[in-house]
Protein backbone atom coordinates (compact mmCIF):
# COMPACT_ATOMS: atom_id res chain seq x y z
CA UNK A 1 0.00 0.00 0.00
CA UNK A 2 1.17 3.31 -0.50
CA UNK A 3 1.86 6.01 1.84
CA UNK A 4 -1.44 7.96 0.64
CA UNK A 5 -3.40 5.08 2.42
CA UNK A 6 -1.94 6.50 5.99
CA UNK A 7 -2.46 9.88 4.95
CA UNK A 8 -6.06 9.10 3.95
CA UNK A 9 -6.99 7.69 6.93
CA UNK A 10 -5.50 10.08 9.72
CA UNK A 11 -7.21 12.62 7.45
CA UNK A 12 -10.55 11.23 7.72
CA UNK A 13 -9.89 10.54 11.37
CA UNK A 14 -8.84 14.22 12.54
CA UNK A 15 -12.37 15.43 10.56
CA UNK A 16 -13.99 13.52 12.98
CA UNK A 17 -13.19 15.88 15.40
CA UNK A 18 -14.43 19.14 13.64
CA UNK A 19 -17.47 21.23 14.31
CA UNK A 20 -20.55 20.53 12.63
CA UNK A 21 -20.38 22.13 9.38
CA UNK A 22 -16.35 23.18 9.40
CA UNK A 23 -14.17 22.55 6.68
CA UNK A 24 -10.49 21.97 6.93
CA UNK A 25 -8.33 22.89 3.62
CA UNK A 26 -5.29 20.06 1.92
CA UNK A 27 -3.20 22.94 3.12
CA UNK A 28 -4.20 22.80 6.29
CA UNK A 29 -4.54 19.18 6.89
CA UNK A 30 -0.98 18.57 4.93
CA UNK A 31 0.53 21.39 7.09
CA UNK A 32 -0.91 19.39 10.56
CA UNK A 33 1.43 16.40 9.60
CA UNK A 34 4.16 18.58 7.19
CA UNK A 35 3.45 16.51 4.25
CA UNK A 36 3.42 17.52 0.42
CA UNK A 37 0.25 19.57 0.03
CA UNK A 38 -0.23 18.33 -3.78
CA UNK A 39 0.31 15.12 -3.39
CA UNK A 40 -2.30 15.08 0.29
CA UNK A 41 -4.32 16.75 -2.01
CA UNK A 42 -5.11 14.05 -4.58
CA UNK A 43 -5.66 11.61 -1.85
CA UNK A 44 -8.76 13.89 -0.51
CA UNK A 45 -9.69 14.26 -4.23
CA UNK A 46 -9.68 10.55 -4.44
CA UNK A 47 -11.85 10.04 -0.99
CA UNK A 48 -14.10 13.25 -2.45
CA UNK A 49 -14.73 10.91 -5.27
CA UNK A 50 -15.58 7.91 -3.56
CA UNK A 51 -17.93 9.87 -1.22
CA UNK A 52 -16.08 9.65 1.66
CA UNK A 53 -15.64 13.72 1.87
CA UNK A 54 -16.88 16.75 0.77
CA UNK A 55 -14.84 19.32 -1.51
CA UNK A 56 -15.87 22.86 -0.75
CA UNK A 57 -14.74 25.53 -2.14
CA UNK A 58 -13.73 29.16 -1.60
CA UNK A 59 -12.13 30.91 1.26
CA UNK A 60 -14.36 29.06 4.07
CA UNK A 61 -14.28 25.95 1.82
CA UNK A 62 -12.02 22.81 2.54
CA UNK A 63 -12.59 19.02 3.13
CA UNK A 64 -14.85 17.66 5.42
CA UNK A 65 -16.95 13.72 5.84
CA UNK A 66 -19.31 13.28 3.31
CA UNK A 67 -20.54 10.08 6.26
CA UNK A 68 -20.78 9.80 9.50
CA UNK A 69 -18.26 8.27 10.57
CA UNK A 70 -19.91 5.07 11.59
CA UNK A 71 -20.21 4.18 8.06
CA UNK A 72 -16.85 4.92 6.54
CA UNK A 73 -14.48 1.65 6.83
CA UNK A 74 -11.10 1.30 6.18
CA UNK A 75 -11.56 -0.59 3.65
CA UNK A 76 -13.73 2.03 1.96
CA UNK A 77 -10.67 4.20 2.33
CA UNK A 78 -8.33 1.56 1.19
CA UNK A 79 -10.27 1.27 -2.00
CA UNK A 80 -10.51 4.95 -2.65
CA UNK A 81 -6.91 5.27 -2.96
CA UNK A 82 -5.49 2.04 -3.95
CA UNK A 83 -8.44 0.88 -6.22
CA UNK A 84 -10.61 -2.25 -6.06
CA UNK A 85 -8.07 -4.83 -7.68
CA UNK A 86 -6.55 -7.44 -5.39
CA UNK A 87 -2.94 -6.81 -4.12
CA UNK A 88 -2.50 -10.14 -5.36
CA UNK A 89 -2.11 -10.74 -9.12
CA UNK A 90 -1.24 -14.77 -9.98
CA UNK A 91 0.45 -14.36 -13.27
CA UNK A 92 -0.33 -18.72 -13.40
CA UNK A 93 3.59 -18.91 -14.00
CA UNK A 94 2.98 -22.86 -13.77
CA UNK A 95 2.17 -22.62 -17.16
CA UNK A 96 5.65 -21.66 -18.02
CA UNK A 97 6.85 -24.91 -16.83
CA UNK A 98 7.18 -28.02 -19.45
CA UNK A 99 3.84 -30.13 -20.14
CA UNK A 100 0.70 -30.20 -20.87
CA UNK A 101 -1.55 -26.96 -19.67
CA UNK A 102 -4.66 -26.62 -21.60
CA UNK A 103 -7.52 -26.30 -20.04
CA UNK A 104 -5.96 -25.33 -16.49
CA UNK A 105 -6.83 -22.65 -14.60
CA UNK A 106 -4.18 -22.33 -11.92
CA UNK A 107 -5.48 -19.23 -10.26
CA UNK A 108 -8.36 -21.37 -8.91
CA UNK A 109 -5.95 -24.81 -8.32
CA UNK A 110 -2.43 -23.48 -7.25
CA UNK A 111 -1.90 -23.72 -3.33
CA UNK A 112 0.19 -20.46 -3.65
CA UNK A 113 -2.82 -18.45 -5.51
CA UNK A 114 -4.99 -20.29 -3.20
CA UNK A 115 -3.45 -19.28 0.06
CA UNK A 116 -2.83 -15.42 -0.73
CA UNK A 117 -6.15 -15.35 -2.18
CA UNK A 118 -7.68 -16.32 1.00
CA UNK A 119 -5.01 -14.22 3.22
CA UNK A 120 -6.25 -11.00 0.75
CA UNK A 121 -10.14 -11.74 2.02
CA UNK A 122 -9.23 -12.22 5.52
CA UNK A 123 -7.63 -8.62 5.52
CA UNK A 124 -9.93 -7.21 3.52
CA UNK A 125 -12.73 -8.33 5.94
CA UNK A 126 -10.63 -7.17 8.95
CA UNK A 127 -10.74 -3.78 7.32
CA UNK A 128 -13.98 -3.66 6.42
CA UNK A 129 -15.19 -4.33 10.04
CA UNK A 130 -13.24 -1.90 11.30
CA UNK A 131 -15.24 1.75 10.68
CA UNK A 132 -13.56 5.24 11.43
CA UNK A 133 -15.59 5.58 14.11
CA UNK A 134 -14.32 2.42 16.11
CA UNK A 135 -10.79 4.25 15.62
CA UNK A 136 -12.16 7.39 16.67
CA UNK A 137 -13.48 5.76 19.74
CA UNK A 138 -9.89 3.82 20.23
CA UNK A 139 -8.06 7.18 19.99
CA UNK A 140 -10.16 9.00 22.50
CA UNK A 141 -10.00 6.48 24.75
CA UNK A 142 -6.27 6.35 24.55
CA UNK A 143 -5.98 9.66 24.65
CA UNK A 144 -8.71 12.03 25.92
CA UNK A 145 -7.18 15.31 24.56
CA UNK A 146 -6.35 14.09 21.23
CA UNK A 147 -9.76 15.85 19.92
CA UNK A 148 -9.08 19.20 21.64
CA UNK A 149 -5.20 19.12 20.62
CA UNK A 150 -6.34 18.08 16.99
CA UNK A 151 -8.78 21.45 16.69
CA UNK A 152 -6.31 23.74 18.24
CA UNK A 153 -3.78 22.60 15.87
CA UNK A 154 -5.77 23.02 12.57
CA UNK A 155 -7.15 26.82 14.43
CA UNK A 156 -3.72 27.64 14.76
CA UNK A 157 -2.62 26.34 11.07
CA UNK A 158 -2.25 29.58 8.59
CA UNK A 159 -1.95 27.32 5.29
Amino acid sequence: MSEGVEWALHSCLNLTWLDEGEAVTAARLAKFYELPAAYLNKQLQALARAGILTSTPGPRGGFRLARRPENITMMDVVTAIEGADGAFRCEEILRRRPGDHQGADYRRTCAISQSMRRAELAWRRELAAVTIADLKKTVEDRNPAVPGATRSGFANLRA
